[in-house]
């Protein structure tokens, strides 16, 4: 749906353009935002590329076990429904702690493999079970702690002080994942 959302904007700007006359405008624009794109890829690359090196280091040397035992406690409360020892446990582990630097991008394929071990032990395939709903409400509310592709974005964009936002962040995070959660918890109590 974004797409044709997204379709449908440069459609009619590119068609205001031509009627307005701005068509060295258009021309101009499409080969300047085409070369910040990939300029901003590739310089956010590299802090992808090491945090999902670093997460598949940790997911073959067993220290997610380690880091999904340590979270356990918490865990297990947020996600009763899942056995303990469980894959599910240490992808969503991995997940909040990756968001927690503020890496959505690279959190999004421990969120998948999450998602993918939680739906191996859902009872009815075609239903999204509590800890499914859960982890959607958590990883939502995008816990972080340190939000390290907004601070590189600012830092890009030449802000004077691209670390300013740490706090703020750390606010709506907390804000929204407390206030998430609890109101999962409330639907979910209100529906047994």
């Amino acid at each position: 749906m974004i797409n044709i959302i997204w379709g449908v904007m440069i459609v009619i700007g590119i068609i205001y353009g031509l009627i307005s006359g701005n068509i060295e405008a258009i021309n101009n624009e499409i080969i300047v935002s085409g070369k910040k794109g990939l300029d901003m890829i590739l310089e956010m690359l590299p802090i992808l590329v090491i945090w999902m090196g670093l997460m598949k280091i940790a997911e073959e040397s067993g220290l997610l076990k380690k880091i999904a035992n340590l979270f356990y406690p918490v865990l297990s409360k947020l996600f009763p429904s899942i056995p303990k020892g469980n894959k599910a446990l240490g992808y969503i582990a991995s997940n909040i702690a990756v968001n927690m630097m503020g890496l959505g991008s690279a959190a999004t394929p421990f969120g998948l493999k999450a998602m993918d071990e939680m739906q191996k032990i859902n009872q009815k395939k075609d239903t999204a079970t509590d800890a499914m709903i859960t982890f959607l409400v958590l990883n939502t509310s995008g816990v972080t702690l340190i939000p390290t592709t907004v601070i590189s974005l600012r830092m890009l964009s030449g802000s004077a002080h691209p670390t300013e936002i740490i706090l703020p962040a750390i606010l709506a995070t907390f804000c929204a994942s407390v206030g998430g959660l609890s109101l999962d918890y409330l639907i979910r109590r209100r529906h047994k």
